[in-house]
C-alpha cells in the first residue's frame, strides 16, 4: 500500500480522520497476514513502512512504531502524511541456545 493520507477535513473531526487512517492501516496489515505465505521456509509476514510528508521526505521505520510515528505528525500540524506498508515473508530467527554451566553439567539427576 502506498498511500498519501489527508489528517484535516472540513466536515470531520481532526481525530476522526486520524482514527479512520488507523483503522485502514491495521485492515491491511490483517488482510496480508491472511495471505498464504510462499513454499520457502517463510514462517510468517513482516511488514517494510516509510512515513513522511511526501515520498522523498519519507523515512523507514517498524510496523510497530508507525502508529506512534502516526500520532506525533498530526500534532505537529502536518495536512498530509505518505505511508507505504510493503508485505514480506521473513523466517523467524534462530534462538540462541545457552551454555549450560558446569555445576548444572556435573550434578546427576
Amino acid at each position: 500500500m502506498k498511500k498519501i493520507f489527508k489528517l484535516q477535513d472540513e466536515k470531520k473531526h481532526a481525530d476522526r480522520v486520524l482514527e479512520a487512517i488507523k483503522h485502514e492501516i491495521r485492515k491491511y496489515a490483517k488482510r496480508e497476514s491472511k495471505k498464504k505465505l510462499p513454499e520457502s521456509t517463510s514462517m510468517y509476514w513482516d511488514f517494510d513502512c516509510r512515513i513522511g510528508r511526501d515520498f522523498p521526505s519519507s523515512q523507514a521505520v517498524k510496523f510497530e512504531e508507525l502508529i506512534k510515528v502516526l500520532d506525533n505528525a498530526k500534532e505537529s500540524g502536518w495536512t498530509e502524511c505518505y505511508i507505504e506498508i510493503l508485505a514480506r515473508a521473513a523466517n523467524k530467527p534462530l534462538k540462541i541456545a545457552k551454555p549450560v554451566p558446569e555445576e548444572l553439567e556435573s550434578k546427576e539427576v
